[in-house]
């Protein structure tokens, strides 16, 4: 019977998917055109747990997320062999770029809560049917 513990390993997958993360950021701003694809940022970067494939979300300034979208996937591959060279591991993930649409639907959500907590005139008593009357 073995005394040693099985460890998880959670945090070797968060540091190399940290790590993948710098190491693309750096190769898109490189690499690719700006005029094509925009001001690209990788938000985050979901990694398989046997480090075979990698979701790399994304967002996007000064062009349409499919477009941009379209042009990282279309260089993946080629980023991939980059990256191999970058990182000295067994197995390097495939990558899929997906675009990250929290950053779009926290401003919508966050325009909600504004437009709620604005102050607003006072209803008069007679508009709310629901509120009695004050009486002397």
């Amino acid at each position: 019977m073995s005394r040693h513990k099985t460890r998880s390993n959670a945090g070797r997958n968060a540091r190399l998917a940290d790590q993948i993360r710098k190491d693309l950021a750096v190769l898109i701003q490189r690499e690719i055109d700006v005029s094509r694809a925009g001001l690209i940022t990788l938000s985050d970067v979901d990694l398989s747990v046997d480090y075979a494939h990698a979701k790399v979300y994304f967002t996007v300034m000064g062009a349409e997320p499919e477009a941009a979208a379209a042009i990282l996937n279309e260089k993946a591959g080629w980023l991939h062999s980059l990256l191999f060279k970058m990182l000295h591991i067994h197995t390097v993930p495939t990558l899929r770029f997906i675009h990250d649409d929290q950053l779009t639907r926290g401003l919508a959500l966050s325009q909600l809560i504004d437009q709620v907590n604005r102050p607003s005139a006072a209803p008069a008593a007679s508009d709310d049917p629901d509120v009695p009357d004050e009486q002397p």
